[in-house]
């Protein structure tokens, strides 16, 4: 008798006269056949002989590879090469369910976050590393399992990194000595209420209203007045930024001038065009763009800002890529805009945008970042009046934008009120000297409150 089974054509042949019996599992559409003898009926040695030889020779085949209980490993992703190793943060737990191509976890570097996606659609099985392991390159880490979604998906168990050990009991007391002494007298009666004052009683309603505080759940983001703490370990871009900025100040000579200027030109030109340069590019016309092109043209006329120190040399560029600041939850990060020196406007706008779209989600690249010849940082978003920004290593200067506020300057003799804006340039003063710092910031304030100088070469 000839079986076949499944997709494909795989055959078995079995003794005509063995009775047997097909059984037929399923799994996401694809059919699984197994074959099963059942005891022979025939008690003749003849038979019984070559029913054990079949017997030794039956195996169980598949013609198509069962889906069903098959287990993926997800691995974590190849790092950029200047990363060495970065940190497990899990985004799925365990009995999740989780599509193709969705973030399980993340990988926390010093410069990025990497999503790890899952290669298929299933549950999550088990967690084999813990929240906050270590994850070196090339990725080894086998830190989850997909089961294909065939039955609906188990209850879901809390992942082994959260379930924190539980602090061992504490010991029982020791009995106490024998007390020698009488136990203390019986206290009075309490006073009647008719003999204690009335401006003493407190009213129920303030036992109605009491209220038991309790720890919030994110020590980070709400004070409760519990007068408790929580340390929590510092990510490793947290630990990177916090070590670039302390080198900053160890290494560099860092000396900072000011200027502010008159915001009412480039207002302006907002109002006049901002509703025509919307309807045709479909953005809005910002501050940045202005501010990012005026440095790139103060830039080309102080290339020594542009430079930086390296060892015994000093390394001028012939290109102008700027970093522009950008905080997010997880830390600043500088996404680098490059070759300013030949954008409009408009470039730089459409160019803001898709780097901070990358940074809100999370997908920034290292390669988005890495680079840089100058640096903005704009704390006027949060509403900052003045400050002195720290340079970006290993580059040389630094501008900070601030907040925009009406302010009474002299205009022609006569003071009038206008939207002024401070600005500081941080510089290295081993590299840069006070003329080409002033020098520069003075073209940025030219450059913003009236850009016909840089299409005139002024």
């Amino acid at each position: 008798m000839m079986i076949a089974r499944g997709v494909g054509k795989c055959w078995a042949r079995l003794p005509y006269h063995s009775n047997h019996q097909i059984l037929r599992c399923s799994a996401r559409c694809v059919s699984t056949w197994k074959v099963h003898l059942l005891p022979l009926t025939s008690t003749s040695k003849e038979s019984r002989q070559q029913y054990e030889q079949h017997i030794r020779g039956l195996r169980h085949f598949h013609v198509s590879r069962p889906f069903f209980g098959e287990m993926k490993v997800v691995e974590v992703p190849p790092f950029a090469e200047s990363i060495t190793e970065g940190d497990i943060r899990w985004i799925k737990a365990v009995g999740d369910s989780v599509r193709e191509d969705e973030a399980v976890a993340e990988v926390e570097t010093d410069k990025t976050s990497m999503p790890v996606n899952s290669p298929c659609s299933g549950v999550i099985k088990e967690l084999m590393v813990e929240a906050g392991a270590v994850a070196d390159a090339p990725a080894k880490e086998a830190p989850k399992a997909a089961e294909a979604p065939a039955t609906p998906p188990p209850a879901a168990a809390a992942p082994a990194a959260a379930a924190a050990p539980s602090p061992p009991a504490a010991a029982p007391a020791a009995p106490g000595p024998i007390p020698k002494t009488a136990p203390p007298a019986t206290p009075p009666p309490p006073v009647p209420m008719s003999s204690i004052p009335v401006a003493a009683i407190k009213h129920s309603s303030f036992i109605h209203q009491a209220e038991v505080k309790v720890p919030p759940a994110d020590y980070s983001k709400e004070i409760s007045g519990t007068r408790t703490e929580q340390r929590v370990k510092m990510t490793r871009m947290r630990q990177r930024i916090a070590q670039r900025l302390k080198d900053a100040q160890n290494t560099n000579a860092m000396l900072t001038t000011f200027n502010e200027l008159d915001m009412s030109n480039i207002m302006e030109l907002r109002k006049s065009i901002g509703e025509q340069f919307v309807k045709k590019h479909g953005i809005k016309l910002g501050f940045m763009s202005a501010f990012v092109k005026a440095s790139a043209y103060a830039l080309t006329q102080q290339p020594t800002v542009n430079a930086v120190i390296d060892g015994s040399e000093i390394v001028y560029r012939d290109y102008v890529d700027i970093s522009v600041a950008v905080a997010t939850p997880k830390g600043l990060v500088v996404p680098v805009i490059r070759s300013v020196e030949a954008m409009n406007y408009l470039d730089i706008e459409k160019t803001i945008i898709d780097l901070g779209e990358k940074a809100r989600t999370g997908s920034l690249a290292v390669e988005d970042m890495d680079g840089g010849t100058f640096t903005i940082s704009n704390g006027g978003v949060f509403g900052s009046l003045f400050g002195t920004p720290i340079i970006n290593p290993p580059q040389s200067a630094i501008l900070g934008m601030h907040g925009i506020f009406d302010r009474p300057v002299a205009r022609n003799g006569q003071i009038v009120i206008r939207p002024m804006m401070y600005i500081a340039l941080t510089y290295d003063h081993r590299l840069i000297d006070g003329r080409e710092a002033v020098t520069f910031l003075r073209k940025v304030k030219q450059a913003v409150e009236d850009p016909r100088i840089m299409f005139c070469g002024l």
